[in-house]
């Protein structure tokens, strides 16, 4: 016990040692990509808002052979990778993956033609199993904290009593192994590796270096601390506070939300945030198993968590506004992002859990302390509470894999430009308002005069001509 005490704090002092973060976004590259180029350029320059670490760098040249003789360095914001200088004419795409302060990967593609342009594609993904194990290690994580951790917070400090602890420890033990887990698969999707790297060093070496390792060292520092805390030792409600806030630290240490600016702010806001998470969700299996206890034992302890929820809700509708607002930036994001998306049924199933906690609080309790025959009714509700809390966890889990509006830069138009022995086309693709764009394409015969129109201005989908600088994957169809 007291060498996994000692673990576990050390745990704690490594993971707590990381400084501030932010999220990467590509600014410019040179050459632009979808240009039309007489020779081979020299480099390719990628142009971040923030330092970045390389993490894995593919090109795929005209031919459609895969290069690995195309060198790379890194400088503070920049990254250039020197093209080889056998490359053959055609298209070719330079898939990059990048590293933000964050720990979040950047992933992109960059095309150009050499002298004529082929129907070379960007590749896709190496494993497509990644993201799904990346989401149901983060659903198991969410467990882990909020209902294992903050269900033994619950038990060891406002219900003074260890019954119904049975869901917190299933919840821990699910907790532990995914934590683990998702250091890994971190590290796979930062090096774009397939599920049968996570036997190799490389993906948990990358992994500690970025902020999610530290991040989850101490989430896993907690989910040891509140399982020992299941023992019962006199010090076991010393090791629940301490696991109780290590959910918060882990939270704050990073993330898209924690690390936005003013981090003074957010920080702070995802620390309590992730707090008032654990004391509701965590107090919610052991309150379910209240109504098959003696009526006695059962009111005091429903009057003493109605009497902390009311400020605990309070922060948590606070936090979680003050951070909506520092991501989203505008309404429009909600429905216009897939961020927006994931948030606006967050916020339902949000509604839904204080809209059951409302009739609990002032329906069903009162019910309750004039008749024992209201706790089938109390406890169908709070199970209701837990299902919509589970439909949370894997709605959130969603964010890993999109950027908040904040980050998204401006997308720039991809300028082609045709010449044939009878006209120039300079076809321009711009992007226009939500799902559409705006295509023009003036032809001018050889004396440089406006030719016969063709067409005109027209709205394009974007998905055929666009190149995206939200910091997601990039596609782009020819």
């Amino acid at each position: 016990m007291r060498f996994l005490a000692a673990v576990t704090t050390l745990l704690f002092l490594v993971g707590t040692s990381t400084g501030a973060l932010a999220h990467a976004a590509l600014i410019s590259v040179e050459p632009a990509s979808g240009s039309m180029l007489a020779s081979a350029p020299k480099a390719v320059e990628l142009r971040f808002n923030e330092a970045v670490t390389p993490g894995a760098i593919q090109l795929i040249d005209g031919a459609g052979r895969g290069r690995d003789d195309a060198r790379v360095s890194a400088s503070g914001v920049g990254i250039s990778v020197a093209m080889p200088p056998d490359l053959p004419k055609g298209t070719a795409v330079l898939s990059y993956r990048v590293i933000s302060q964050d720990g979040h990967p950047v992933a992109g593609s960059v095309i150009f033609s050499i002298g004529m342009p082929t129907a070379t594609q960007a590749p896709a993904n190496v494993d497509g199993g990644l993201d799904a194990l990346i989401w149901l290690s983060r659903v198991g994580l969410y467990l882990g904290l909020f209902v294992g951790v903050g269900g033994v917070f619950f038990g060891l400090w406002i219900a003074w009593s260890m019954m119904g602890m049975g869901v917190p420890r299933a919840a821990l033990l699910v907790g532990l192994p995914s934590a683990i887990v998702s250091l890994g698969v971190v590290g796979l999707d930062l090096l774009g590796l397939p599920l049968t790297a996570l036997a190799t060093a490389a993906p948990w070496k990358i992994a500690f270096a970025t902020s999610a390792g530290p991040a989850l060292l101490v989430a896993i520092a907690a989910t040891l601390l509140a399982l020992m805390a299941l023992g019962r030792a006199w010090y076991a409600r010393a090791l629940a506070l301490i696991a109780f806030v290590g959910v918060g630290m882990s939270l704050a240490m990073t993330g898209h939300a924690a690390t936005a600016s003013p981090e003074v702010l957010t920080r702070p806001a995802v620390f309590v945030h992730g707090l008032a998470v654990a004391f509701w969700i965590g107090a919610l299996a052991p309150l379910a198993a209240l109504p098959s206890k003696p009526m006695p034992a059962m009111l005091p302890l429903l009057d003493r968590f109605s009497r902390i929820a009311m400020p605990v809700v309070a922060g948590l509708a606070l936090t979680g506004v003050v951070l909506a607002i520092i991501q989203l930036e505008k309404p429009a994001a909600l429905v216009d992002t897939s961020y927006g998306l994931i948030l606006s049924v967050k916020l339902a199933l949000v509604l839904f859990l204080l809209a059951l906690a409302a009739i609990n609080r002032f329906r069903l309790t009162p019910a309750l302390a004039k008749d024992q025959a209201a706790a089938p009714a109390l406890k169908r509700s709070i199970l209701l509470e837990c299902g919509a809390a589970l439909g949370i966890f894997a709605v959130v889990a969603g964010w890993r894999f999109t950027p908040p509006p904040r980050t998204i830069v401006p997308e720039t138009p991809l300028a082609i430009h045709i010449h044939t022995d009878k006209a120039m086309f300079q076809v321009l693709v711009s992007p226009g308002q939500g799902r559409r764009g705006r295509f023009r394409a003036p032809a001018h015969d050889r004396r440089g005069g406006a030719a016969e129109r063709q067409g005109g201005d027209a709205d394009a989908e974007p998905a055929r001509a666009r190149h995206r600088a939200d910091g997601t994957r990039r596609r782009a169809q020819r």
